[in-house]
């Protein structure tokens, strides 16, 4: 064999071996190089596929176990409105921190998304709740997870949710809230709809009767107005270029079944007034979503009387505790599930308050 024939078939096998070329009709499979550089990780994340039911819905989820001692604490995420399934960008912090801390980490698809089944619409809070604490009894009876330290960690809705869940339940050793207000469902949404009408130029009078709109239908839902007077508005109000933006439906939902008039019952005061388990609550100081102001004077009052109760307002953190979204982009319904946490204190006073449950702290800006 000359030396270039010789060359040319030491460059073929490095081509099969390394690109994965066809050789005879059947398909090299291609060999990892692992860069020199590289070492063996000594964190260990073991990721189980589980199922569990609520009812005859039967949901379904990942559990991420950390390397070391057992029984592990465990944290069970509840969803936001917008992030349904586990596999969201929303969810990856929780992974990629909280084993590092010796946790457990359960994520499951929200009912009626992903592999699970049932239907969100027309589902109440409660219902919701009840699915979270339906996956702490399915953790609770796995040997490997320390039943007594199981709790949940929710954003926005799923920050209501998971201090709801500690109220419907002994079981919840603690609570986790992110971004979610201690106002009502209606003043939230009129809260962001106003903020987000301002920062797309509608002038003072457009957005006033916006929220005049909304509040005609909110005060529809609780029996407060005739439904002949709220249709008509609505009717005036779906030819205004704002209207898209109010998040308002065009046509009346019964009361009697409508998700909206179920979910604007829920009061974050009383329910955090009924929970007796620790409750971590964070918000971002730039969140365009919520009325964060309001929510932190009301905390600074409960928060003597309370004390199980701990919270920070974030500098330069939003709705998702991120600190590289502009408002524009946050507040955008097509970027609903694009962002994910990235404050550097968000992740600090989480790790810090998991890693010492038993000690509460009052901060107001960090």
């Amino acid at each position: 064999m000359n030396k270039q024939a010789s060359t040319s078939k030491i460059l073929r096998v490095l081509m099969i071996t390394v690109l994965g070329f066809y050789e005879g009709g059947w398909p090299v499979v291609a060999q990892v190089v692992t860069p020199a550089w590289r070492a063996p990780t000594s964190t260990i994340v073991i990721a189980e596929e589980r199922e569990f039911q609520n009812g005859d819905v039967r949901l379904s989820g990942t559990l991420y176990l950390p390397g070391g001692p057992k029984p592990f604490p465990a944290v069970i995420a509840l969803h936001s409105a917008s992030s349904a399934t586990r596999d969201l960008p929303l969810y990856q912090h929780l992974k990629d921190l909280l084993p590092a801390l010796g946790y457990a980490v359960f994520i499951y698809d929200r009912r009626g998304s992903g592999r699970s089944s049932g239907k969100r619409i027309g589902t109440d809070f409660n219902t919701l709740a009840d699915d979270g604490l339906a996956a702490l009894r399915m953790l609770a009876a796995d040997k490997r997870i320390d039943a007594r330290r199981i709790g949940f960690w929710g954003l926005s809705q799923g920050g209501w949710l998971s201090v709801l869940a500690a109220s419907r339940s002994r079981l919840v050793a603690f609570a986790i809230s992110i971004s979610a207000p201690l106002t009502t469902p209606d003043v939230q949404m009129n809260f962001a709809v106003e903020n987000m009408l301002r920062v797309k130029g509608f002038r003072d009078e457009e957005i006033s009767a916006a929220i005049r709109t909304r509040t005609a239908v909110d005060d529809f839902m609780r029996g407060r107005r005739e439904r002949s007077a709220v249709e008509q508005m609505l009717a005036d109000a779906v030819r205004k270029p704002w209207f898209k933006y109010a998040y308002i439906s065009p046509m009346l939902d019964d009361p009697a079944h409508a998700q909206w008039a179920k979910e604007i019952t829920l009061d974050p005061i009383t329910t955090l007034n009924q929970v007796r388990c620790p409750v971590l609550i964070l918000f971002g100081a730039d969140d365009p979503w919520v009325p964060v102001r309001i929510s932190a004077a009301l905390l600074s009052k409960m928060a003597d009387k309370k004390t199980n109760l701990s919270y920070a307002v974030i500098a330069g953190a939003n709705h998702e505790m991120a600190t590289t979204v502009a408002p524009e982009k946050e507040l955008d319904p097509a970027n609903a599930t694009a962002f994910a946490p990235d404050a550097p204190s968000y992740f600090g006073i989480l790790a810090k308050w998991l890693s010492q449950p038993d000690q509460h702290y009052h901060i107001k800006t960090l």
